[in-house]
């Protein structure tokens, strides 16, 4: 489609007609009714006739066509602008899916129901609620984009009204379409929920882990496999061995069913027979859609890899020209009335499109060009708590039942924290008091697990995650690292969920149980990361961080859960929570420590009688770094200690900042003691003579103070 800027004016308004109540009749005026529509953008949620109302055959058809219309239009406006270098990135085109994308956007209730889409689905996101304006602006990566420019072409939606955006690590979103049903359900909602999934997204492990935690927990939410026979270039063949991929629903208990995608009636009644099946037996389904994809992967792709026959043979399938013929045969419209609409819908589009080129683009000046973190929205007060002689570990369980008793939303979520009370009992008695709704055992799938609290945070649940170990959180590096991370920067929406990694060596478990990982995390952007060492700082680190609007992770040394106590006294101000820790006050050196190395650090300073300034950062991101840098200043020396091997742990970071601060304040070159750059061994002479320990401590110190 070629376009030529005129003097015609851009529409005021420009969004789908997709929420009017359908008065479809064979006489209509299609343009008539797209203009009257395009008129109530002010309020673009008018009720259409969605679920539980249904569009009879002959209303359905025409309005189907104008979607499906519409999405091929923007896409080769969009194919256009890419070749002219106004898109940036490229352009995944739904060309071919539009059949099975407009029955899915004509099916759902626009900030109800909970869905997640991908990039074929353009019809689906203009019946939800962006406008062609909207859909432009994004590829041209301008300042009115609905990521403000921070994300590119497909990975956008509107969190607030549940359409969560895509990230291009498939299956990925599976999960987060589950938590944030299941959350809406327990808040009384009859919503639905809607996952979006291609045949090769189908093969990865998140599709299992959503698929049997919807199944477990009797979640109705709808698996919609969009088979188009190619992820990119890989044919299905070497994707799976089964007939059709709705036969993997049986291993879930759940029902399944493959039909033709391309025919958006019988999508779109399929849809509604599903949901009306989970109003009455709430639980998932898996409907494979059998649909085409009539274009390259993304535009660059030129397809060499699909034969001219299987090419025709697709192109005689087109879903949009099949439906033109159906409504003429039908009588539902009139070869000129359709000719009249499509040129009057292509000439506005190209005013549209103009009106986007001349937004200027997104400027890295602007106010939220580099935030990651949402603004704290919690209030600064919260109950105030006191305990006396508390173990850490008791800390731990006295938070969550703070948080659950004085929360209505909260849930705890993780392996084995219901009867059994976690793996080191944190969770003891939670499940008994506050029932099985609020206290979840879940199955083994740790990326599945975030992914559901992550979905939940996004219609008003508070979910806390616990990892029965830290190591195993890097089951959920995607989940927890480029999506809960990333969110708030690409959705501008916050993201509030709490994460509990129990870690550290000390109790001989080996590897793959004792690692702390405070440095890997820590350096996700978006994420803020805790480390406390006493009981009042693991009851506030756990407060403060569930009522942080961002994904708090908070760090619980094992080897102090039931060896180190003391007093809690909580004044429920959580703005004093988020700053360094200071153990003594000292003019000889400057000691930075967290987790169980501070109280190697203290022990080794007491025995030494030496004038120490020994510090816990506690927040380890947002790093503070000025106290440290003020007390550096003071003492000149500086010695860091850390559990994590040399190189993973952030004592490599902190002794980076306070160099680039200012290296004149150094007497002495700092000092980093660590461990090596090994596994933690498991036998108990290797692994304390692995850990720091408070006499290697005061032998640097020692070297330190001499120099």
């Amino acid at each position: 489609m070629s376009f030529e800027e005129n003097d015609t004016p851009a529409l005021a308004a420009s969004i789908l007609p997709e929420t009017r109540v359908c008065r479809l009749t064979p006489s209509i005026d299609w343009w008539a009714f797209l203009e009257e529509d395009l008129q109530i953008a002010e309020n673009p949620l008018l009720p259409l006739a969605r679920y539980p109302g249904q569009l009879t055959e002959s209303q359905f058809l025409p309005f189907a066509y104008r979607a499906m219309y519409l999405s091929r239009l923007v896409e080769e406006l969009l194919v256009e602008l890419y070749h002219k270098g106004y898109v940036k990135g490229t352009v995944a085109l739904g060309k071919g899916n539009e059949a099975t994308a407009t029955a899915i956007g004509m099916s759902l209730r626009p900030g109800k129901d909970v869905v997640s889409l991908l990039h074929r689905d353009m019809a689906a996101h203009l019946l939800l609620g962006t406008s062609p304006f909207q859909v432009f602006c994004q590829y041209l990566a301008n300042a009115e984009s609905p990521t403000r420019g921070h994300e590119g072409n497909v990975h956008y939606g509107d969190a607030a009204r549940r359409r969560f955006p895509m990230m291009s690590h498939l299956g990925k979103m599976l999960s987060l379409v589950v938590g944030g049903t299941w959350a809406a359900r327990q808040a009384g909602e009859g919503c639905f929920g809607l996952a979006v999934i291609g045949d090769g997204g189908s093969s990865t492990g998140e599709f299992h882990e959503a698929l049997n935690i919807a199944s477990v927990h009797n979640v109705p939410v709808l698996f919609v496999i969009e088979n188009n026979y190619y992820a990119f270039s890989t044919p299905t063949a070497a994707q799976y061995h089964c007939e059709f991929l709705s036969d993997r629903a049986k291993a879930y208990g759940i029902t399944g069913q493959t039909i033709d995608g391309t025919d958006p009636w019988l999508v779109y009644t399929t849809i509604q027979e599903f949901f009306s099946l989970m109003e009455r037996d709430p639980a998932p389904a898996l409907l494979e859609c059998l649909t085409l994809r009539l274009c390259g992967h993304a535009v660059y792709d030129k397809c060499e890899y699909i034969s001219k026959e299987e090419w025709a043979a697709w192109e005689a399938q087109d879903p949009l020209l099949r439906l033109r013929k159906k409504i003429l045969e039908q009588g539902l419209a009139q070869e000129a009335e359709l000719e009249g609409f499509e040129a009057k819908l292509r000439h506005h589009l190209q005013q549209i499109c103009f009106r986007a080129l001349k937004v200027p683009p997104a400027e890295p000046q602007t106010k939220h060009s580099w935030s990651v973190f949402a603004p704290r929205g919690f209030p600064l007060k919260v109950p105030t708590f006191r305990a006396q002689r508390v173990k850490n570990g008791a800390a731990v369980n006295l938070a969550l039942d703070y948080l659950l008793r004085n929360e209505s939303r909260a849930f705890l979520v993780g392996l084995d924290v219901g009867r059994y009370g976690s793996a080191f009992k944190t969770c003891k008695g939670l499940f008994e008091r506050y029932g099985p709704s609020r206290v979840i055992d879940m199955p083994l799938g740790e990326s599945g697990i975030v992914g559901f609290a992550l979905g939940a945070a996004q219609v008003g649940a508070r979910p806390i995650v616990e990892f029965q170990f830290a190591d195993f959180s890097t089951e959920s590096t995607t989940q927890l690292g480029f999506n809960a991370g990333t969110w708030y920067f690409r959705s501008g929406s916050p993201m509030p969920v709490l994460v509990r990694l129990p870690c550290g060596g000390g109790l001989t478990m080996g590897a793959f149980h004792s690692s702390e990982l405070e440095g890997f995390w820590a350096r996700f952007p978006g994420l803020k990361v805790l480390y406390p060492a006493t009981a009042q700082e693991t009851f506030e680190a756990l407060v403060a961080g569930f009522y942080d609007p961002n994904p708090c992770l908070v760090f619980e040394h094992k080897l102090l859960y039931w060896s180190k106590s003391g007093d809690i006294d909580f004044d429920g101000d959580l703005e004093r929570v988020w700053r360094p820790r200071q153990y003594r006050q000292g003019s000889e050196v400057t000691v930075v420590a967290f987790g169980a190395m501070v109280y190697e650090v203290l022990s080794a300073v007491e025995k030494m009688g030496i004038s120490a300034d020994v510090w816990n950062p506690f927040v380890l991101q947002p790093l503070m770094i000025q106290p440290l840098e003020e007390s550096v200043r003071s003492t000149g020396r500086l010695l860091v200690v850390q559990e994590s091997p040399q190189s993973q742990g952030l004592g490599d970071r902190i002794i980076s900042l306070l160099s680039q601060a200012d290296p004149q304040m150094f007497a002495v070159p700092p000092v980093l003691v660590a461990p090596p750059d090994v596994p933690v061994p498991f036998a108990p002479q290797l692994e304390d003579h692995y850990r720091p320990n408070s006499e290697k401590i005061a032998q640097s110190l020692e070297e330190l103070l001499t120099v």
